[in-house]
């Protein structure tokens, strides 16, 4: 098998089926798979089997299937392209067909989703905004993605705030998903932070002053940035297997990680992307984040050593806590029930929404 199927199964399996794809689907795409090169395409294929099942139920008028099916082709796309730097024109490609398929399921999920877009620089960011039934003003969270995660990935998370009367915003910043063309990675999250956090508070039924903030990977050092930077109007911080120094980790990085953090930097050399890196830090900001904090880590990161994790809790200005789970892989994947769950009770509570009596 060609190293890089090998270590992208290695790193990622368990988040793959954490986040929705079916354990049935993982191994007919993935069975065979011998070389990178084939990886989009193995992903689109399956992929489209669920947008023509998505096609066929909003064909025939059934909706609430309309929607899971479009989803879940949304994910596989976003899969197929996730890490796929290798051929840029493919992997845009399955990116566009992704961002299509959860624009036409948005409407039919429940509870419905909706398309925000938000001009910024020389681009746009996007997000999805679901907001539990009920007329509000809902409680919120910001939800950030990594490097190679897109809110096309998120709905599983996003299913645990919703029950919690918790409203969420999936966003793509600089660097991610339907942002990365234009927009590139950046330490300093403050601009596109306030962009987010402005365009969630002036929707309907949202209450501006309940605002949380949650992010996994590469978000998990985004999220404190943006905690940090909006003082008193983020309520709550979850940082989810994030960073603290991401230049300290470069070393350790998968060559699939390394590729895709130089070509969304855009950086020119691995050398200058490795430079890049060395600016995403927490050194001399985290003192300032006023909010409680929640950071989950996984003892087993293979991505980020989990050291990271103690020195992020330890610089907090705020109230800090620490759940490090023995055995956790990187986003802790592989033990989803056990920090999940608990995160979004966590937010509720600090949130004001419903708790944990349910």
């Amino acid at each position: 098998m060609d190293e890089r199927v090998a270590a992208a199964i290695a790193h990622w399996a368990p988040r793959f089926t954490a986040n929705g794809v079916t354990v049935s689907d993982f191994e007919r795409i993935t069975r065979g798979l011998d070389a990178w090169d084939g990886w989009c395409a193995a992903w689109s294929s399956v992929a489209a089997e669920h947008e023509t099942l998505g096609r066929q139920a909003l064909a025939t008028g059934r909706l609430l299937s309309a929607g899971q099916h479009l989803a879940q082709a949304a994910l596989y796309f976003h899969f197929a392209k996730f890490v796929f730097v290798a051929d840029l024109d493919q992997m845009r490609r399955a990116h566009r067909r992704a961002v299509t398929c959860l624009d036409d399921a948005l409407p039919h999920l429940s509870p419905p989703g909706r398309r925000i877009e938000i001009d910024f620089e020389a681009g746009r960011l996007v997000g999805v905004l679901r907001v539990p039934p009920g007329p509000g003003p809902h409680p919120a969270v910001l939800m950030l993605s990594g490097l190679d995660s897109a809110k096309e990935e998120h709905r599983v998370v996003e299913q645990l705030f919703l029950e919690r009367g918790l409203a969420t915003f999936a966003v793509d910043g600089p660097g991610q998903g339907e942002a990365e063309y234009d927009l590139p990675i950046r330490a300093d999250w403050s601009l596109p932070g306030k962009a987010l956090l402005d365009a969630l508070c002036a929707q309907p039924r949202i209450d501006p002053a309940r605002i949380g903030v949650w992010g996994v990977s590469l978000g998990g050092y985004y999220a404190p940035r943006v905690t940090a930077a909006a003082g008193d109007r983020i309520k709550a911080c979850v940082a989810l297997a994030g960073p603290y120094d991401f230049g300290d980790c470069w070393s350790g990085l998968p060559q699939l990680t390394r590729d895709t953090f130089r070509v969304r930097s855009g950086a020119r050399t691995e050398e200058e992307a490795r430079r890049i890196a060395y600016t995403l830090t927490l050194e001399g900001t985290a003192h300032t984040i006023i909010a409680p904090l929640l950071v989950v880590f996984g003892r087993k990161d293979r991505l980020i050593p989990w050291r990271q994790a103690e020195r992020l809790a330890a610089a907090t200005g705020g109230d800090s806590e620490l759940l490090v789970l023995e055995d956790g892989n990187h986003g802790c994947a592989d033990l989803a029930p056990w920090h999940r769950p608990y995160t979004a009770d966590w937010l509720a509570q600090r949130l004001c929404a419903k708790g944990t009596s349910e």
